[in-house]
């Protein structure tokens, strides 16, 4: 009757043990956000520039955060963080890059 005695945390969004996490369940946050405002921005030509950047910091703290988190849920969420930003960061480079029209004119 071990099972009885332990906690259910099957209704928790992130941490799955029952300890907490902050810096994961920040870095998986940050990522899901850049990575959705990278994609959704990748739609629209004149914002490669966001796009280009939202995309490179969402790669850099999704790889982080894959480095560094403990759950499956944390590394689910990274994993689509992840995909979008790199979708994103893909189209924005394609549509003028990180400094397109900036430097170098």
């Amino acid at each position: 009757m071990a099972q009885a005695l332990q906690p259910n945390f099957a209704g928790s969004l992130l941490a799955t043990d029952g300890k907490s996490r902050p810096l994961q369940d920040g870095l998986t946050i940050v990522t899901l956000v850049l990575g959705l405002l990278a994609f959704i921005t990748s739609f629209f030509h004149g914002l490669h520039l966001v796009t280009s950047w939202a995309g490179l910091v969402a790669l850099g703290t999704g790889v982080y955060g894959q480095w560094i988190s403990v759950t499956t849920r944390e590394r689910f969420g990274l994993i689509l963080g992840l995909g979008a930003a790199g979708v994103g960061f893909l189209i924005g480079m394609a549509h003028g890059g990180l400094f397109g029209g900036l430097v170098g004119s």
